[in-house]
């Protein structure tokens, strides 16, 4: 696949922008005080999924400050982990959930978070792009490009892909974007989305990309 017109700079141009406001929990928990690990970037990315980032900051603090490894985190009360997470989305489910993957972590992984994109994919609950995240951002590998939904939404509104679905868009990106931006896109499109390219109704008015945006399937902007 061809690589888009402007990328580079778009990429940029975005970049610079961001640099004015914070960044995602996923990329700066450590420094709320909590050491990043592979254990704490995954159990953090699982609180944060469809839950605002101050919610889930807060939540992902006070639970490491009680269960900051899979060990620790297996031998866990569900009920505990409910009262400490709460009001995290769904977080019946997910301390369910980061108590289970800490289990099979201790029992089928010595413990240690899975180091391969296919080994985190076995864990139950762990999907892709829970897996790229962790991958990136726990490991610190750069072989892959973490997908949520902003990143679909604004690469498809850019025009660099045609996409249905994250997964779908994660695979294109790779093809046609250069590994030199791979451990940036995720944390500048979560943010950009967030601050600019709003889900519904962006401010292109306020967007230093603009006049390289297609603003595919954009109805209403301001």
């Amino acid at each position: 696949m061809k690589k888009p017109d402007h990328l580079d700079e778009t990429i940029k141009l975005m970049k610079d922008e961001m640099q004015k406001y914070e960044q995602p929990i996923v990329t700066s928990l450590d420094d709320a005080g909590i050491k990043k690990t592979p254990f704490t970037t995954l159990i953090s990315c699982i609180l944060s999924l469809r839950t605002k980032d101050e919610i889930t900051e807060k939540a992902s603090i006070k639970l490491f400050k009680r269960y900051d490894t899979a060990e620790k985190l297996s031998k866990a009360s569900k009920k505990e982990v409910q009262k400490i997470i709460y009001p995290v989305g769904f977080y019946k489910v997910k301390s369910e959930r980061i108590i289970n993957i800490s289990k099979e972590i201790v029992e089928n992984n010595n413990s240690e978070v899975p180091k391969t994109f296919e080994g985190l994919l076995k864990l139950k609950g762990v999907g892709k792009k829970t897996a790229s995240i962790v991958m990136v951002y726990g490991h610190n590998k750069s072989g892959y490009i973490p997908v949520d939904v902003h990143v679909h939404v604004i690469s498809n509104r850019l025009g660099w892909v045609k996409t249905k679905n994250a997964d779908e868009t994660m695979e294109k990106l790779m093809k046609i974007v250069p590994k030199k931006f791979w451990s940036d896109i995720n944390h500048i499109f979560v943010q950009f989305g967030k601050e600019i390219c709003i889900t519904v109704s962006p401010w292109c008015s306020r967007c230093p990309v603009e006049r390289y945006c297609k603003k595919t399937n954009v109805k209403k902007h301001r």
